[in-house]
């Protein structure tokens, strides 16, 4: 059994390869030392599989039946669906070739091994591979997370939001940023202790969590202040998220915990010239500002970056 076992979570390889024969001699070198294995048997699925399984390291067989290995490999790199520093291996029967091995680091491949295999080699590469990946993420997450949600902080918001808003450049998309506060105080109007502030702040963390999708980026960029960017979504799309979270809360809360919300939006983030910060900026300060009165004479407590405000 190879160190890799003594690291904590198995690492995730995902093969993608058609032959029935090399996938099986693959688990029986990896699966009783320490590595989980995902299948994929068509480039389409592997890439499919990627972006949700998030694996240590990609196998990639050089011949599939829909595409070229060397495309999945590139469409892996360029898209972003795996990190800079998820190794991928490229696998072809035989030897191959000066050239081939050329092609495949240009598209960001770390190796390419031909057949027969050498178990015991295979295993000490496969071992650094993952425990770089993995030493790496270690790094990354805790340099990027906020220690007490497991959110993103202001700094991994930051990265993560300018990721999707090259994307949405990209697509001509919409693209949008809410932010959200709970009122911090109890119903007679004394602040919340820090221990009551910690464990609301923690709840609503875990409903944006489990509300928000897979795209969506989420962080704390306050004491008790969330931002959200979502890609694909708009100024309605972008209300009525901040209403679904306020209504989860209200239900747990039974009422007693209330939120503002501050969002701004644009509907195609080329044209529109702006950065993603420039957002969060907007949509925080609408979330500070004084709320416009309602048509029963209330405050509203979402409000957009363009919205009408009442007069000081």
């Amino acid at each position: 059994m190879t160190e890799s076992v003594k690291r904590g979570r198995p690492p995730l390889v995902l093969v993608i390869n058609d032959q029935e024969w090399s996938t099986r001699s693959l688990d029986t070198i990896l699966g009783p030392n320490g590595y989980a294995v995902l299948r994929a048997y068509t480039g389409a699925k592997g890439i499919e599989r990627a972006r949700s399984a998030h694996p240590d390291m990609v196998i990639v067989d050089a011949n599939l039946p829909d595409m070229d290995g060397l495309d999945v490999c590139r469409e892996l790199r360029e898209s972003g669906i795996i990190s800079a520093t998820t190794p991928v291996v490229m696998m072809t029967t035989g030897h191959p070739t000066r050239q081939q091995r050329l092609e495949a680091l240009r598209v960001g491949a770390w190796e390419y091994l031909g057949h027969p295999i050498d178990a015991e080699e295979l295993l000490l590469r496969f071992d650094t591979y993952t425990r770089a990946k993995q030493e790496a993420d270690r790094s990354r997450d805790e340099g990027l997370l906020d220690q007490i949600t497991g959110l993103y902080n202001v700094h991994g918001l930051a990265r993560r939001a300018r990721e999707l808003g090259s994307q949405a450049f990209r697509q001509h998309g919409p693209l949008a940023c809410v932010v959200l506060s709970p009122e911090i105080a109890d119903e007679a109007g004394q602040p919340l202790d820090e221990s009551e502030i910690d464990a609301l702040t923690t709840r609503i963390a875990n409903v944006l969590r489990e509300t928000g999708r897979v795209s969506d980026a989420i962080g704390r960029v306050g004491e008790a202040e969330f931002a959200v960017f979502a890609p694909g979504t708009d100024a309605e799309g972008a209300e009525g998220f901040a209403r679904r979270i306020a209504q989860r809360i209200e239900m747990e809360h039974g009422g007693k915990v209330r939120l503002r919300a501050g969002y701004h939006a644009v509907r195609d983030f080329r044209e529109a010239s702006i950065e993603p910060v420039d957002l969060l900026r907007r949509a925080s300060s609408a979330l500070h500002m004084k709320p416009a009165a309602t048509a029963h004479g209330g405050a509203e407590w979402i409000q957009g970056f363009d919205s009408p405000v009442s007069a000081s």
